[in-house]
Order: structure tokens, then sequence, then C-alpha cells
């Protein structure tokens, strides 16, 4: 992605809270840009790890809609790293933010889903997944600042 990185030595303690969340989706197919806006919320789950719980207003080809998932972060071997699951308790993939940046694969039926993550300071991230696939060309660039 870019520029300088924010090495983080615990995900846990850097993700705690409220963030704020900008996405953009790109079908680079179709040629259409879609839009996320709301926040993102880290609190302790039930157990141990974060429940990352998004939620806001997606606006695709000019309708918008209300939008939202939860996913589980889970301790991982290193304080500095994490391994994340969906709601339903699979398997997402994993991530390690010691260097302030990770890429991770997540293969779901016939697509492969990549995401670069950069930390760019205390209190912003970004992620950017292309997701490739038979019918999917997809960009989507999540911009996090700490609400």
């Amino acid at each position: 992605m870019t520029s300088e990185l924010w090495p983080v030595p615990d995900v846990s303690a850097y993700l705690a809270g409220s963030w704020r969340v900008e996405r953009t989706v790109r079908d680079l197919a179709d040629d259409l840009t879609g839009t996320f806006t709301g926040t993102t919320r880290f609190t302790a789950a039930d157990g141990a790890g974060l429940l990352h719980v998004e939620s806001g207003t997606f606006e695709w080809r000019q309708v918008a809609r209300p939008a939202e998932r939860t996913l589980r972060y889970l301790p991982g071997e290193a304080p500095g790293t994490a391994v994340v699951h969906f709601a339903d308790g699979r398997f997402f993939h994993g991530l390690d933010l010691r260097t302030g940046h990770h890429v991770a694969d997540h293969p779901c039926a016939a697509d492969l889903y990549r995401g670069e993550f950069e930390v760019r300071g205390p209190d912003r991230w970004r992620t950017v997944w292309r997701v490739r696939g038979p019918a999917k060309d997809l960009v989507l660039t999540t911009d996090y600042r700490r609400a």
C-alpha cells in the first residue's frame, strides 16, 4: 500500500475501542463503485479476544441500505497477532501487525480474498481486500480512524 508503518506490539490493546469507517467497493468487471460509512467497535468478547461489530450504511447503485457484520479476534501466538473468525465461528484469516503490515489470504469457494493490512499510526489503519474469482473482480479499501 504505502508510506510509514506503525508496528503494533499488542493487537487487542491497539484495536480496542471505537473507529470511524469509510470503505470504497470497486467492481472492476462492471466499472461500479459503492461506499460504506459507519463505525466499528472492538469490545471484550466473552471468554477471550475482541468482538468486532461494524454497522453503517452501504450505498450501491445509488441505493443506500443499512449494513453490519460481526467478527471475532482471538489472541494469536504472540501479542502482536490475532486469529480472526466470522461470527459463526468459521476461520477467516490470521493477522500479524508486529511490523505494521500484514497480508492474509482467504479462499472462499472459487474466489480468493487477499487482504493487505497497514497500520499508519496510533489512530489510523487501512485494509485493502482484492477479491478475484469466476464471478468477482473487486477491490475493497477501508480506512479506520479512531473515534
